[in-house]
């Protein structure tokens, strides 16, 4: 074995250590021990119970709410980058913040350029994660970043189910280009729903771009939130007609009422990954892991190759 492959580490922040533990086995190392002390104000000190001087070390941490998740990332981060880790690659299955990519706003600040910064201000040499909301995001960093796609597990899935007469849908006019890129790929229709959002999280009206009469069709989208969107939309559907509506959705972030909307809504499933572990179970939420997809990309990266097959559109 040699020294490079000796010295490759994994570790996980506490919000995705069942992950962690899942990408270590794909990876075929065990994952590190870190021991995180709790102070009574609430601050908390994570440290690495072994050595990593020299190392590649892969951090592995989804930064959804709360912040604490993205500050544990900081901190390890910077623990790594003090213990003289050789290469620190922050894995992000899901990258908080996303959503605050511009100013659509006077006096907003652009969140996902400021976490970007503070990543690589804390120590990160390179980030690998999924599915950004935006994917210009990447611009924001200076260091490199391997931005993946859940395609490579959801279009395996979607083929085996077997469904005849399939629409790809996007839920929104921003995911289009997605829903245009699983269509060309399956050889399938695309319809889009134009939305008007009175604030935040809360819908004016939707309206639907195709027909879907007599169509499986497929909502595809990067994350579902409080599932308000998703459920407008599938409910229309169905009542233009649609034999079946489902839902691919990459960060199942779920808050607020959103199990309960989904249960009560005419979505058949919701098809997800788990990047973000869930709250409950639903029996109409199935979990499809990425493990094997960033181990894949992980050790790519570990002996310097390409990565390019894990790319399927």
């Amino acid at each position: 074995m040699s020294e490079v492959v000796k010295l490759a580490k994994i570790f996980a922040c506490s919000q995705s250590y069942e992950l962690g533990k899942a990408i270590a086995e794909a990876y075929g190392i065990p994952i590190g021990q870190v021991n995180t002390a709790h102070f009574s104000d609430g601050e908390f000190q994570p440290s690495f119970e072994e050595s990593v001087r020299g190392s590649r070390v892969f951090l592995i941490g989804s930064t959804h709410p709360s912040s604490d998740n993205l500050m544990e990332m900081l901190l390890m981060l910077d623990a790594a980058k003090r213990s003289s880790a050789r290469h620190i690659t922050a894995v992000m299955p899901y990258f908080g913040w996303a959503r605050q990519d511009r100013k659509d706003k006077p006096r907003v600040p652009i969140a996902a350029k400021m976490v970007a910064k503070m990543l690589e201000t804390a120590g990160a040499t390179r980030i690998i994660t999924m599915d950004l909301h935006a994917d210009q995001i990447q611009g924001f960093f200076e260091k490199p970043v391997d931005h993946l796609y859940a395609s490579t597990i959801f279009l395996p899935y979607l083929r085996n189910l077997g469904l005849g007469d399939v629409t790809i849908a996007s839920p929104d006019m921003g995911g289009s280009k997605r829903a245009h890129a699983y269509a060309k790929y399956l050889g399938s229709d695309v319809v889009i729903c134009y939305k008007q959002r009175a604030k935040a999280n809360k819908i004016a009206s939707m309206q639907l771009i195709g027909e879907v009469e007599g169509r499986h069709v497929v909502l595809a989208d990067d994350l579902v939130d409080t599932a308000g969107t998703l459920t407008h939309a599938a409910n229309l559907m169905m009542d233009k007609g649609a034999k079946s509506v489902r839902a691919i959705c990459t960060h199942p972030v779920l808050s607020g009422d959103a199990y309960e909307k989904i249960e009560n809504s005419k979505l058949e499933e919701l098809i997800v990954t788990d990047s973000i572990p869930l709250r409950k179970e639903s029996e109409k939420i199935k979990v499809l892991s990425c493990a094997h997809l960033f181990a894949d990309v992980m050790k790519a990266v570990h002996y310097n190759k390409s990565i390019s097959s894990k790319f399927l559109m």
